[in-house]
C-alpha cells in the first residue's frame, strides 16, 4: 500500500516570525543581563576582598610599609574586579618609583614589582626647573634632600636632552681625569655648544658635536695643555677648544693659544 508524503506546513506569517525573533533577542539580553549582575554579585562578595599587598624589588627611597600607605587609598575595587593598569598608575606616583609591575597574586593579595630611579646627576641645578637625571637618562623629580650623593655632576640643557648630556658626560669623565679635578657641571646650550666646568672652578669651552668629535678634541687638551702650564708655571683658570687649528688657554696672569698637536 502506498503511503502519501505529509503536505508541507504552511509558512509563518512575517509578523509572526518577526516577533518570535524579538522574542529571542529579549531572552538573550536577560539572560546576560542576568549573568552579568551575577558576576557583580560574585566579585563583591566578602571572601574576594584584597587583603594584602605584597611589595618587592630594590628599594633604596621607600619601603613597603610606606608605599601601601600611600597607593592603597587609591585603590578600589576587590581582588577581582581591581583595574590592574591603574593599581600600576598609582605606585608609579609614589615618589623615586620609575616603573612598577601588578599582578594578582591568588586567592586575595597583589603582588608589586617596584623599580626606583638610580640618580645619576641633578638636571638644571639652581633653577625652577631643578630635578634629577636617572641612570637611563630620564629626568624626575624628587626631594633633592633624600638624594644622598654629594658629588654627583650638575648637568643642564634644553628640554629633552638630558639624555644626550648625560651621554657627553660619561664619554668626557674619564678623559679629564688626568686633569686632577672632576667634571662639576655640564652644559648644552640651545645652540648646541657644550661647557665643562671642573670642581676646582676651571671652565672648558667644548664647542660643538657629537661625543666623539667632542672626545676628540679634550684628549688632544688633557695630553698637550701640561706642557703648557708647565712652561708658565702658572696655575690653568679656562680653556677654549672650539678654535680650528687648536686651543686656547687662560692661566693666572697668561693668557696664550696653543696649536694642535
Amino acid at each position: 500500500m502506498a503511503r502519501t508524503a505529509n503536505p508541507p506546513l504552511p509558512a509563518l506569517p512575517f509578523d509572526v516570525r518577526l516577533a518570535q525573533v524579538g522574542a529571542n533577542v529579549l531572552l538573550a539580553l536577560l539572560a546576560a543581563a542576568l549573568l552579568g549582575a551575577a558576576a557583580l554579585w560574585l566579585v563583591r562578595l566578602p571572601a574576594f576582598d584584597l587583603r594584602g599587598i605584597v611589595i618587592e624589588g630594590d628599594l633604596a627611597h621607600n619601603s613597603p610599609l610606606t608605599m601601601r600607605a600611600i597607593v592603597a587609598p587609591k585603590l578600589s575595587g576587590s581582588f577581582l574586579s581591581l583595574d590592574l593598569a591603574r593599581a600600576r598608575a598609582a605606585f608609579e606616583t609614589v615618589p623615586w618609583v620609575r616603573r612598577a609591575t601588578v599582578r594578582r597574586l591568588w586567592p586575595d593579595r597583589l603582588a608589586v614589582q617596584i623599580e626606583e630611579h638610580r640618580v645619576a646627576a641633578l638636571w638644571n641645578a639652581d633653577t625652577s626647573d631643578e630635578a634629577l637625571v636617572n641612570s637611563q637618562g630620564e629626568v624626575f623629580e624628587a626631594n633633592l634632600g633624600d638624594v644622598e650623593d654629594d658629588a654627583l655632576p650638575r648637568l643642564s640643557g634644553p628640554a629633552g636632552s638630558a639624555a644626550r648630556v648625560l651621554a657627553m658626560w660619561r664619554a668626557l669623565a674619564p678623559l679629564m681625569q688626568p686633569l686632577g679635578s672632576p667634571i662639576e657641571s655640564l652644559r648644552l646650550s640651545g645652540h648646541g655648544s657644550w661647557r665643562a666646568v671642573l670642581a676646582n672652578g676651571v671652565a672648558i669651552e667644548l664647542g660643538r658635536g657629537e661625543p666623539d668629535a667632542v672626545s676628540a678634541r679634550v684628549a688632544r687638551f688633557v695630553r698637550t695643555v701640561p706642557q703648557v702650564t708647565a712652561s708658565y708655571q702658572r696655575p690653568l683658570l679656562g680653556a677654549d677648544l672650539r678654535h680650528a687649528d687648536g686651543y686656547a688657554v687662560r692661566l693666572k696672569g697668561v693668557t696664550t693659544t696653543s696649536s694642535r698637536n
